[in-house]
């Protein structure tokens, strides 16, 4: 009989005692170690796969990426590194003499794609008893160039010296640039993936208090992310996926912090049923069994809003949707098998010290959040009002956000060579020495195009030309260059660049297109802003479908919506205040507000759907406001603890020396912690509570009656 009852608990679990039972566990966890054996030798190569170039960055129909296409049929593409030579008083004779060796040897460079024999300079400020020189070394960008531009620019640096006796030596312009920003990502999965698991470890050992339990995470985790790795460079080389430094980056915060969190959430649930079964086996398929709906959800939720990323423009951010979609799918596929089988395998001791015993008394029910849901439910209408008014207030920080866009300068939270011979280039030269518009055209109209792009406000006169190394003529086209009097990042020169855009597109018969580096810029902007506009409704739709199927509702997905808008709102205007008035940051990158938004939201509401889903099941059993206490407090522990991984991985960001990536990690952090702490905890809880039984609507359990409302000492 004894079989016969098992039989029938094993059909009861369904799925669940594929993943926990006594022989398939071990069946799980030999493919996972199958899938890691081969896995972690592709995901060590997803760093060659990352294309950082402009052209991976920018949509295809922009107008500077068209220019990119054309001007290869001129010449090889070429990235200058501008080596730039000052001395306070003037340069010596000894100086002059040392910078024509150097441009000497510069000429015989050959490694590394360095152009030397196209070597352009010296050449000398106007000023009388100049003060500066520069030298222009192209570097050619083939199929690897990006990742020979570090190597080219550090050959260029050991040739030219670092100066000294009063001469400065700088390697700047867009090469110098992109070396710079190149060793900063360099060895960024590294940084990411040790501060993430340091922080992990920390925050599981203070929640499990157990130095056991948390290798189960770390394992599954790690497995997770070495597979989602090698499945996105599996793509990137076979199927055109585009990945870059950011979206790798991301994607080992993602598959941490999620992934972590699933397992956080099981392991309370198990932890539950452990104390009313004798079978740890029928324990796990009861956890996965009724966490499991929530946990495929918020995964769900994720993988969707990601996947809402392809719409956007900006092949970038439209390159992370599918990367970060894949390592939270990963993530959530190891945390509902990998990870179950490996808990049960271990058995109960593997919770040592704080060891779960059959029918030991379930602490959350006396716990901190059993208490909060009690003071709340004295007043909740008060509560929430008064929650969402200070929230509001918080986010009229967004007055002080700068989402225009981050220039060379303000990229990086350190200072480099290249942005020191940016400044210096700039005190001395036409400030956009080194990184020209360029400009194609028909050659019937050329000369026209020529003397309108001359005469246009924030062009260096007599600057407008054909550049040195070009064909003069290539099927009816030619191509010009014109330097910008202002800084190529700066707002001044993307204005010069719409300048000349009118002029020359209003040349009859001209066909002429404006590109470059300041022109990259300016249509990222451009396509930023429209991937905003659609991008973050079509997250907000499927999270509300999701929800409305998870919940059976139309009430409450609206209420938990507007709870996380508000979140991001806050966070958002609370960060703004920090980077400008705390950190002193320039400004913030013009996809800030995106990925925040995706993130916090499709993160965010994790929680919410983890604390909705259990509110809803004892709503069932007890009623609407009584489930809202019992929901509380049986997770509100575990949500806390999923928040706090969550916000640290994502604080992990704040490691790389990049201002971007510390803004966004900032801001994602911040705005979990809200979530956890009080949106969650608080708004929520005291919305549902006083909305009660019609928050269902239109579902039956909206005309269920209240028995009775939880007294000021009820206890769930």
């Amino acid at each position: 009989m004894a079989d016969v009852a098992d039989v029938r608990r094993r059909k009861r679990r369904g799925v669940a005692w594929l993943v926990c039972g006594r022989r398939t566990k071990w069946l799980v966890v030999l493919f996972w170690l199958v899938v890691l054996f081969v896995a972690a030798p592709l995901a060590q190569k997803l760093a060659d796969a990352q294309e950082n170039d402009a052209e991976s960055w920018l949509p295809g129909s922009a107008e500077s990426t068209q220019v990119l296409d054309i001007s290869a049929e001129f010449r090889p593409e070429v990235i200058p590194a501008i080596v730039v030579y000052a001395r306070e008083g003037g340069l010596t004779g000894a100086d002059r003499a040392r910078i024509a060796e150097d441009v000497r040897e510069a000429k015989a460079l050959r490694a590394h794609g360095i152009r030397g024999a196209e070597t352009r300079g010296p050449l000398y400020d106007e000023k009388a008893g100049a003060e500066a020189a520069q030298v222009s070394v192209p570097i050619t960008m083939d199929a690897e160039g990006w990742e020979r531009i570090g190597p080219a620019v550090d050959a260029v640096r050991e040739r030219v010296g670092e100066g000294g006796g009063g001469l400065a030596v700088h390697v700047t312009g867009p090469g110098g640039t992109a070396a710079d920003s190149a060793e900063a990502f360099e060895g960024i999965d590294s940084t990411l993936l040790l501060s993430a698991a340091g922080i992990v470890v920390v925050i599981l050992l203070f929640t499990y208090r157990s130095p056991t339990l948390l290798f189960a995470p770390l394992l599954a985790v790690i497995t997770a992310l070495f597979t989602a790795q090698a499945l996105v460079y599996l793509l990137a080389t076979h199927a055109d996926l585009t990945v870059n430094g950011q979206s790798a980056g991301i994607l080992t915060v993602l598959v941490f912090g999620a992934g972590t969190d699933y397992a956080l959430l099981l392991v309370a649930r198990y932890r539950e049923e452990l104390r009313r079964h004798e079978d740890r086996h029928e324990a796990m398929a009861r956890a996965l069994h009724r966490a499991g709906p929530a946990v495929l959800a918020s995964g769900a939720t994720v993988v969707l809003s990601m996947l809402v990323l392809l719409a956007a423009e900006m092949n970038s951010t439209r390159g992370l949707g599918p990367v970060a979609a894949l390592g939270v799918a990963v993530g959530l596929l190891a945390m509902l098998t990998l990870f179950p089988a490996l808990l049960v395998i271990f058995g109960r001791w593997f919770f040592w010290p704080l060891v779960p015993h059959l029918d030991s008394p379930e602490p959350t029910e006396r716990g901190l959040w059993a208490r909060t849901g009690r003071r709340i439910a004295r007043r909740p209408r008060l509560i929430w009002a008064t929650t969402a008014a200070v929230l509001a207030l918080l986010s009229l920080g967004l007055l002080q956000l700068r989402a225009e866009g981050l220039g060379n300068a303000d990229s990086f939270t350190d200072k480099p060579d290249s942005i020191t011979g940016q400044e210096v280039l700039a005190r001395h030269f036409p400030a956009g020495s080194g990184d020209p518009l360029v400009i194609v055209t028909d050659r019937a109209r050329g000369d026209r195009v020529g003397e309108v792009v001359a005469d246009t406000r924030g062009v260096q006169p007599g600057s407008v030309g054909v550049p040195p190394g070009a064909k003069a003529e290539h099927e009816g086209r030619v191509l010009l260059e014109a330097t910008p009097t202002d800084p190529p990042d700066s707002a001044a020169a993307k204005r010069t660049v719409e300048r000349v855009r009118a002029a020359v597109h209003a040349v009859p018969d001209a066909n002429a297109k404006v590109g470059g580096g300041t022109a990259a810029l300016l249509d990222m902007d451009h396509a930023t802003a429209h991937d905003n506009k659609l991008v973050i409704p079509l997250v907000l739709l499927v999270v509300l479908l999701i929800l409305g199927v998870l919940l059976r509702a139309v009430l409450a997905p609206l209420l938990l919506i507007a709870t996380v808008v508000l979140s991001f709102a806050t966070a958002l205007g609370l960060s703004a205040l920090a980077f400008r008035h705390l950190f002193d940051y320039a400004g913030e990158p013009t996809d800030f507000p995106l990925f925040v938004f995706v993130f916090l939201v499709a993160l965010g509401i994790d929680y919410n759907i983890f604390l909705s889903t259990r509110i809803r099941e004892e709503a069932a059993r007890q009623g609407t406001r009584a489930g809202v206490l019992t929901g509380l407090a049986a997770t509100g522990a575990v949500i806390t603890s999923a928040g706090l991984v969550l916000a640290g991985t994502f604080a992990a960001l704040g490691t790389l020396p990049m201002v971007a990536f510390a803004e966004i990690g900032f801001a994602v952090a911040l705005g979990v912690l809200l979530d956890t702490f009080v949106v969650r905890s608080i708004l929520v809880t005291s919305l549902f509570l006083d909305v009660g039984p019609k928050v269902w609507w239109p579902h039956r359990l909206a005309r269920r009656p209240e028995e009775h409302g939880p007294a000021p000492g009820h206890r769930p």
